[in-house]
Parts: C-alpha cells; structure tokens; sequence
C-alpha cells in the first residue's frame, strides 16, 4: 500500500533511474485498456472523460490501445492547458490519428451519448477536495449514464489516502490503479485491479529526488514555521557544533542555536554572525547545565542536535543522558552522544546518526558495507525503537520496519565533518516532517550538495558543502 505523495515521489525516483514518465505512462494507459476490455466486448461505445493532467494522459495512451471499439475522448479544458508535456503529446497523437476527439469548454456541452463504458481520468490521486466546475457536472453525467464506469488510480472526487469522497465523486464499478493500492481505496466498495506498470523496486528502496519534493509541500511561508534548531555540542571541539548549526539555517531552518561551555564562546561566536550562541559555565557539559536545557529546547520547541563535538567526559555522557531522559521533543543524536542511547529510557523522538564504528558500538552490526546488513540495522532501529540513520558510502535508514538505502555521495565526503552538516540538516528537515522522511531526505541532499561540488573530490572540505546546500535541497537538478 502507498500513499499519494509517497507514489508521486517514487514517480520521480523512477525516472531519474532512467524509466520515463513517458514509459510509465504508456504502460498505465495498456492496463486501463486491458480493463475496459475486460468489460465489454469489442466493438462497445467507451466514452472517455479526461482533464488535463497525467491521469488525462494515462486515458489518451489507452484509446490508442482500443482500436476495436467506439471510442469518444472528452478533454475537459482547451488543449493547450494541458499541465504535462508526456499528456499533451499523446493527446496530439489521437488528434493527428484522426481519433474523436472532443474538447469541452464548457461542461453543459457534455454529451456522452449513452456508452457502454466510461472512463473516468478526471482527476488523479493528487487531487482532494470538493469537485469544481467542470469535473463536477462531469461526474454528475457520468454517474447518471447505465454504463459501466472505469476510473483511473482513483475515482474523481475521492480522496486516495482516506477514501473520503467529495459530494457528486464519481461511482466507479471497476478501478485501474498503479503500482500498489492506496489506503482510501480500500474503504471503498469497489473492485480494485492493480496494475504493475514498471516502475522498479529500486525507486522505492533507493532515495532519490523524488523524496526531496517531499520538503517543498512541508516547508512553511512564514517566519518561525521552519523551525529552530538547537545544538548542544562543543567543549573540547568547536568546528563540529558550528558546522551542524550552518547546515540547519542552509536546510531551511529560521533560527540555529548552539549552546557550549564558556570556555569556547568566543571561538564559535566568532565563525558567523547568522549563529546564536548561548554558553554556559565549565568547560564541559554536565548534569549542572542539562535543565536549563531543556527548558530552553521544549519552551520554544526546538529541534536538538545533540553530540556534535561533545567528548566523552563521564560527566558529559551521564548529561546526555540526563538529557534524553528528561526530554520529550524532537532530537538527532549523532557522535560521541550516540553511546547512551541504547540505555536511556525516552519519549524524545530520535533521529541516530552513527557512522559505522558507532553503530556497532550502538548493537549494530560491525561492517564496512551497510547496504549488505540492511536487515541487522532494521532490527537495532525496533529493538531502539528510533530512527536510524546508519553513515556510509551507502547510508541506510530505518525507522524498525521500512529500510531504505541512500546513494548520493562522492569519494571526497570521507573528509572530517560531513557528518556534521548532515546531523544539521535532518534537524532542520526534522522542524517540518516526519522522522523517517527527514532522515531519509537529509543524507541524499548532503550527497547531492558534494556532488555538486565534484570538481573538488579530491580536496572537498565540510564547509565546502554549505553554500551547495540550498541548490541540493531546493534546485532544479533531478537530471
């Protein structure tokens, strides 16, 4: 079962993997037709009801595919707002093979003309709400007709993610979608055939830029709707805690705070004017400073970063721990912070970001390649009952019962600090999403920013990756 937004992104994993929309769409517009004929017999009347979409598309490929019967497509819009390239070629496919084609401009000039079938391709599972004009005097047609109706991913006007269904939603008897099944679907009624269209099990199981539109819905408009992020780190380093809050403002966060001893204000103060920096007394974390921190973090519901050039004094350790035990927000554990939590008891939402050393350290397994002991990381993140974000040439991600492997990366990346600005990323992307998709999401962006940067593989530094951030995360370079 898949959702709508989670099969729009495997869509768009799918062709950077190099299998087009345009194949994919091919193939959804055969099964439709393979439904219709399983319908009626050849030679019946199929009224095609279209918008202007991809789900318009799939039914334009399908009429090409139903040369045997009497088939009216009804474009509900002018041609030339057709919202995808791949849906208007193959609309002037029919046009230019002489096909009836019929453009409604105005839905009281509908006429379906009493068919054996209708095939609903209105609106996709993208689609949720009421239903405006024309797909609502459309729908009332089409439910009014004797025909068998046939709609395509999901009936118009029905929500594919709860099966709720708008006022005048089309009454499908059969429904053709793809992939996999979504949730709504099966609320309904309905005869549901799911259609293996080709998409590769590899765009599920490999992040790609598909996961990365995730952030543009999530992303907020207004000041303070992106989060803060507040990383406790710091005391016998400064490079690290410095790094992860850059990469947070870089991946979209409103504010990045750091808190350190201090003994190293002056330093960490001193790397940008965009940090806020908060020191407290001691030239180490202890349990003295861990309630003020807390308070802090949960008062204006920060995002935590907890461990980024920490150390590993006794008293720092039992202060992480103090601190997980203590608090019930968002949090990523990475670094020497990583080691307590298989003994902490915690209603934090965590996201652990070990490289491979720490996983095992963590009770993982004790491996160079992770993509090969995906399963062993998949149970260390239940038995945790937290995110796993497991650091390697792959990374591999695991929430305790979906795993996933992220691929982007270059040679240069083993440079010191690269884990840091991915442990500020996936704060950032943790202020808007669920803990899975920003862990998931993060290392592929911190991935892409080197790629960006290839040209310096052999000289990267962390810092390098910062100003590539933005483009990795929000630009236009899928190809």
């Amino acid at each position: 079962m898949i959702t709508a937004e989670r099969m729009a992104a495997v869509d768009r994993n799918a062709a950077a993997l190099g299998v087009s929309q345009k194949q994919l769409m091919e193939s959804s517009g055969n099964a439709v037709a393979a439904a219709v004929r399983d319908a009626v017999d050849a030679g019946s009347r199929v009224a095609i009801v279209a918008g202007r979409g991809n789900n318009g598309g799939d039914a334009f490929v399908a009429a090409r595919f139903l040369k045997d019967y009497d088939v009216t497509v009804h474009l509900l819009g002018r041609p030339e707002t057709i919202t995808t390239d791949i849906a208007r070629e193959n609309w002037d496919a029919l046009v230019e093979a002489d096909c009836d084609t019929r453009v409604v401009r105005d839905s009281r000039d509908l006429e379906l003309d009493d068919p054996d079938v209708v095939v609903d391709a209105m609106l996709g599972t993208g689609i949720t709400g009421s239903l405006r004009e024309p797909e609502a005097s459309a729908a009332r047609l089409v439910n009014e007709t004797n025909a068998r109706v046939v709609a395509v991913d999901v009936p118009s006007g029905v929500d594919a993610n709860t099966g709720d269904a708008a006022d005048g939603a089309v009454e499908a008897d059969r429904i053709v979608t793809f992939h996999d099944t979504k949730p709504g679907l099966e609320e309904l009624d309905t005869p549901v055939t799911v259609a293996d269209i080709g998409i590769p099990e590899a765009a599920e199981l490999f992040v790609g830029p598909g996961d990365r539109h995730i952030v543009d819905r999530a992303r907020g408009a207004h000041k303070g709707e992106n989060g803060r992020v507040f990383v406790i780190g710091g005391g016998p380093y400064t490079g690290a805690p410095a790094m992860s809050a850059q990469a947070a403002l870089r991946a979209g966060a409103d504010l990045s705070f750091v808190a350190c001893p201090d003994r190293i204000f002056d330093v960490l103060a001193s790397y940008t004017e965009d940090l806020i920096v908060q020191p407290y007394d001691g030239d180490h974390l202890t349990p003295d400073q861990v309630d003020e921190l807390v308070d802090t973090a949960e008062s204006h519901d920060d995002v935590v970063v907890l461990g980024p050039g920490l150390g590993t004094h006794d008293e720092t350790l039992e202060a992480v721990e103090q601190f997980l035990s203590s608090f019930a927000g968002k949090a990523v554990v990475d670094a020497d912070a990583l080691s307590v939590v298989p003994d902490v008891d915690t209603e934090a939402t965590l996201v652990c970001t070990p490289n491979s050393h720490e996983l095992a350290e963590m009770g993982g397994p004790d491996v160079d390649s992770l993509r090969e002991h995906t399963d062993e990381i998949e149970s260390l993140a239940a038995d945790l009952g937290h995110v796993v974000l497991a650091k390697g040439k792959d990374d591999v991600i695991s929430d305790g019962e979906t795993t996933r492997v992220c691929r982007a990366g270059t040679p240069g990346m083993t440079v010191g600090g690269t884990g840091d600005t991915l442990a500020g990323i996936t704060a950032a992307l943790l202020a808007t999403q669920d803990a899975f998709d920003a862990a998931c999401v993060a290392p592929f962006v911190n991935g892409r920013a080197a790629e960006l940067l290839d040209d310096r593989h052999n000289g990267l530094l962390a810092s390098d990756l910062l100003d590539a951030l933005p483009r990795a995360l929000w630009g236009d370079d899928d190809e």
